[in-house]
């Protein structure tokens, strides 16, 4: 087949984040597909098309990519971070398991990106130093008592946890109920940083304890991350702590 399918990281901002890969694949893409938000960041280039769909129309936003490249079309789906962390690789290659068997013939290539993550624990300094996981706290795809199941192994596996999809207006209360979760199996003094909007005009970093976490200052913008035994404060004068989580780590 002639075309191809380009799996796009955008990283959590804007073109600063945005790795030379990536770029290239915008540039070259016939078409561009993904969350509206998503397209949105991409700059506009003359005889590119553009489709912009909503947030929970991931599998039919995979198939219509497929399908485009399979006509021979050269095809971007664009995610915020990296494609491959609760983002489009997943859906697409779901979408190719389950679709057509020609579509297991296609040029695919996944780009990474930024992740939130990465982003959050660069602003904080070294949190991830150790072992860690990643968990959403979107009960869309999977039940709660799931997350809940993690959360609480999480915690008594002392990872570093770094939570996605904290809150929406959907369910705003979940980040309160993870937070009491923890509670249970974590002491008090656990650190969390609530990471905002990195890498935007808007972007706010605030650390604290788990006893005085608040939900109320979490939205889906925020990147949460939940300390370990090793994690560590380095109190600065004028200026924010550092955070990191020792390697010597037990």
């Amino acid at each position: 087949m002639s075309g191809r399918l380009y799996v796009v990281g955008l990283g959590p901002a804007d073109a600063r984040w945005l790795t030379g890969e990536a770029q290239a694949a915008l540039e070259e893409a016939q078409d561009v597909i993904g969350y509206a938000p998503y397209v949105a960041r991409v700059p506009e280039r003359t005889g590119q098309t553009r489709l912009a769909s909503d947030n929970r129309v991931e599998i039919e936003r995979a198939r219509e990519a497929l399908t485009r490249a399979a006509q021979g079309r050269i095809v971007a789906v664009v995610s915020g971070g990296d494609p491959g962390v609760f983002a489009m690789a997943s859906a697409i290659f779901e979408a190719v398991d389950q679709g057509a068997r020609e579509w297991r013939d296609l040029d695919i290539r996944v780009l990474p990106g930024v992740s939130a993550m990465q982003a959050a624990a660069a602003r904080l300094g070294a949190p991830l130093g150790h072992d860690f996981c990643a968990i959403s706290l979107s009960d869309n795809l999977k039940p709660w008592e799931t997350v809940e199941k993690r959360l609480q192994h999480a915690a008594q596996g002392d990872f570093v946890i770094a939570l996605y999809n904290p809150a929406s207006r959907a369910r705003p209360t979940r980040i309160n109920d993870a937070f009491a979760l923890l509670r249970r199996h974590l002491p008090g003094e656990t650190f969390v940083g609530l990471a905002k909007s990195v890498g935007r005009e808007n972007e706010e970093i605030i650390l604290t304890r788990l006893d005085a976490a608040e939900g109320d200052r979490v939205d889906m913008s925020t990147l949460v991350v939940i300390g370990a035994s090793g994690t560590r404060r380095i109190a600065r004068k004028g200026a924010r702590d550092w955070v990191y989580t020792s390697r010597q780590a037990t």
